[in-house]
């Protein structure tokens, strides 16, 4: 298996395991790829560091200890499990009360602002650019803690 990190256009990085570099290649040529946080099949390689593995017979005492002090603060993964299942609960049950308008977010949660639309619960997609810009216009927007595919996507 190989591990690659991937991009989608909107700039979410994420990573992807696949059988070799050709079936990398594969699947994102059938658009089998998807971003989890947007659902965006337009996806790349991203920059990544190279896993350079250390030599057998040496050992490299300054990464030891952080290894250890990262799992002794580690939540406890029953309860980080069960509180990711309410959120996902949670949103699924906004989702429902909500409708999709895909691309036109930006311009249909703008349009609701500043009182050019009716107001209606809406989600859909824009990147990072375009959401930071919202907020900073004071537009009530916030990204979904689940990553959704757009319904179109979705079989």
């Amino acid at each position: 298996m190989i591990s690659f990190d991937l991009k989608c256009i909107h700039d979410h990085v994420f990573e992807g395991w696949f059988r070799s570099s050709g079936d990398y290649e594969e699947q994102r040529g059938r658009r089998q790829i998807a971003c989890p946080v947007c659902g965006s099949a337009d996806v790349a390689k991203a920059v990544m560091a190279p896993a350079v593995a250390a030599k057998g017979n040496r050992r490299d005492a300054a990464t030891a200890p952080a290894s250890i002090a990262m799992t002794s603060g580690s939540p406890d993964q029953a309860k980080l499990e069960e509180m990711l299942g309410a959120l996902a609960k949670a949103q699924t049950e906004m989702l429902e009360k909500s409708q999709w308008v895909g691309d036109k977010f930006a311009e249909q949660a703008r349009a609701m602002y500043y009182g050019e639309a009716e107001q209606a619960p809406i989600h859909g997609t824009t990147n990072a650019q375009e959401a930071r810009a919202m907020m900073e216009e004071g537009v009530p927007v916030a990204p979904l803690i689940v990553p959704v595919a757009p319904p179109e996507s979705t079989h």
